[in-house]
């Protein structure tokens, strides 16, 4: 009997322990399992000295001096968080305001066609979508436009996971991916009939690089759309606890220095665009898009535990747990930023190439 109960429990955990890691994994289960997670192009063995070196760099991000060499630590942070990111966040890696009675799905998808509504392309025009991490929005977009969207991440690991989330989503034939910096684009001018970017160029160290090489490929009279990470109004540079939510963002984001809010228009037409409208979207009576963060809380612990257990039995790199508590505090960083009306993640502006129209 004793042996019976001592099978019967055996059993019992380990099928509750299979459960937990395999089934139950991340917050929203978007097709990485907990046992999958990597150090993306890193060995197993270099990424908690590769988690070290970025922390190193990102110290104190408005001090960066080398700027150069900023391109290769984003890389390096892309590596770092991509398959967290896509286990406890899903395809989409952005935010989006809350809408009542939709899911944070529904949300996301939304949002993101919004950006390729307002850019006005019809089925078959060939759009950029200027940092499109493992593609999310670029399906979404894809599917809803019926527009080819060719889409450029600096990640390589990205660019693997993004083409084989196309190809399961029947998307090859409207979906394009190219390893690159969007600083250099591997494109000629006048090439696209119109551009998007969500939350991607907050990487840049001088925005005006990455809206100069948009303006270069885009064809004269096209659109281009951008979200972007900001400092609001609200935020002043005296106060110390703004400093430190600030701070926090960047350092955990890989940005070096978050911009002002009405730094964006300036640049974009510094560089020659047209600035066609601006609005930050994360203003009432839009829905907190932090909300999502405060909600998952439970499930960040329940996943911290579960990626420790990983790490501990060789299953997870070591320093994915590091990783995993940056992007933790991270997160706080971003809700009080949120909560305080000192940040947005979506200071959306509408910029044309000047020029003749698209034909039609």
């Amino acid at each position: 009997m004793d042996s019976v109960a001592l099978f019967c429990t055996g059993a019992l955990l380990a099928g509750g322990l299979y459960w937990f890691v395999c089934l139950l994994g991340p917050a929203e289960q978007k097709g990485k399992r907990a046992v999958d997670l990597s150090g993306g192009s890193i060995s197993a063995e270099k990424v908690q000295d590769n988690y070290q070196q970025y922390w190193s760099f990102f110290r104190r991000p408005k001090e960066i001096e080398t700027a150069e060499k900023v391109p290769d630590f984003v890389d390096t942070f892309y590596n770092l968080v991509t398959d967290i990111y896509e286990w406890g966040w899903g395809q989409s890696f952005h935010f989006s305001p809350a809408i009542p009675g939709k899911s944070h799905r529904d949300a996301t998808r939304l949002h993101e066609e919004m950006a390729v509504d307002l850019i006005d392309v019809k089925p078959g025009d060939r759009i950029l979508d200027v940092g499109c991490g493992v593609g999310g929005p670029m399906r979404a977009i894809a599917a809803h436009s019926r527009a080819k969207v060719v889409g450029i991440t600096i990640n390589e690991y990205q660019v693997n996971r993004a083409r084989m989330h196309n190809k399961k989503a029947g998307l090859d034939p409207l979906c394009e991916v190219v390893c690159g910096n969007f600083l250099e684009m591997p494109f000629p001018d006048n090439s696209f009939d119109g551009a998007y970017s969500i939350e991607a160029t907050c990487h840049a160290p001088k925005l005006e690089e990455v809206y100069a090489e948009v303006l270069r490929v885009l064809k004269p009279g096209s659109l281009y759309v951008s979200y972007e990470w900001v400092t609001t109004d609200k935020y002043k540079a005296e106060d110390p606890e703004h400093v430190e939510v600030i701070q926090g963002i960047e350092r955990g984001d890989a940005l070096p220095g978050l911009r002002n809010y009405d730094d964006i228009a300036e640049i974009a037409k510094k560089v020659g665009f047209e600035v066609v409208k601006e609005k930050d979207l994360a203003k009432p009576p839009s829905q907190p898009w932090w909300t999502r963060l405060k909600m998952g809380r439970i499930a960040y612990w329940r996943n911290h535990i579960l990626v420790t257990i990983l790490a501990a039995i060789g299953i997870a790199p070591k320093g994915t747990v590091d990783v995993h508590q940056m992007l933790f505090t991270t997160a706080d960083y971003l809700t009080r930023g949120g909560e305080t009306g000192i940040f947005s993640p979506m200071h959306m502006i509408l910029l044309r190439k000047p020029g003749a129209p698209k034909s039609s």
